[in-house]
């Protein structure tokens, strides 16, 4: 059996983002396992179950996984989480994780210890700008010297005003790129792509909710599980 860790915010995740690998990994007999910083079950990112914002089919479907899949209903603590006992640890995104799991030092370790380890990690979007605050066990950063994607700045710019602030009136700490670039990560959001997926060992990233389901099908090759047809 395999088995993966979803790290999930509580300050808003991307449904997308999150249900997408869910279900993919969940078809291919992937045993699947949630937390949240504090364990108590994760927030969705309201415009990412707005019609308007994502189309009427995808917000039902992300709605209805989001409200009754019993394992983002009751997660565990990061803290209770161990990257050993999972062959995965996946990072949705969202512009939450700024606010908590990119600045959660449980989940960095998680992060740490799967790519230092024998499993891999797959870090999608916002969640990338984990990776300007993450360290190896050196204290180096691990982005430092790798190939990476993820929300890029110019996407940025549209959603958040002159001052950073965020339509629900939050300011945004930080910009993913520029974190991500600071700690000597090679970024390269493939703009001109219509997704963007980046292994580089067994680190992967992924640019955001477009390339959710190449993210989640890089990570079954990488864990060398085959998708029935």
């Amino acid at each position: 059996m395999t088995d993966a860790l979803f790290v999930v915010s509580e300050e808003g995740y991307w449904g997308e983002e999150c249900v997408e690998p869910l279900e993919t990994l969940s078809e291919a007999g992937v045993e699947i396992t949630v937390a949240t910083p504090s364990g108590s079950p994760p927030v969705i990112d309201e415009r990412s179950i707005d019609p308007d914002e994502v189309g009427e089919e995808t917000a039902e479907h992300v709605r209805q996984v989001a409200e009754n899949d019993e394992r983002l209903n009751d997660p565990i603590p990061v803290a209770q989480a161990d990257a050993e006992g999972y062959d995965a640890v996946v990072f949705p995104g969202g512009h939450g994780t700024a606010w908590d799991i990119n600045q959660d030092k449980h989940a960095r370790q998680l992060l740490r210890d799967a790519v230092e380890g024998n499993g891999k990690a797959l870090v999608v979007c916002h969640a990338v700008g984990m990776l300007g605050f993450a360290r190896d066990s050196h204290g180096a950063f691990i982005v430092n010297g790798r190939d990476v994607t993820g929300f890029p700045n110019e996407w940025e710019e549209g959603i958040v005003d002159e001052q950073d602030r965020m339509p629900d009136g939050r300011k945004l700490p930080y910009w993913t790129e520029d974190e991500v670039k600071a700690a000597g990560g090679n970024w390269d959001a493939e703009l001109d792509a219509d997704t963007s997926v980046t292994v580089d060992g067994d680190l992967i990233t992924a640019r955001g909710p477009g390339s959710s389901s190449d993210a989640a099908e890089t990570l079954l090759a990488e864990l060398d599980i085959e998708l029935e047809a």
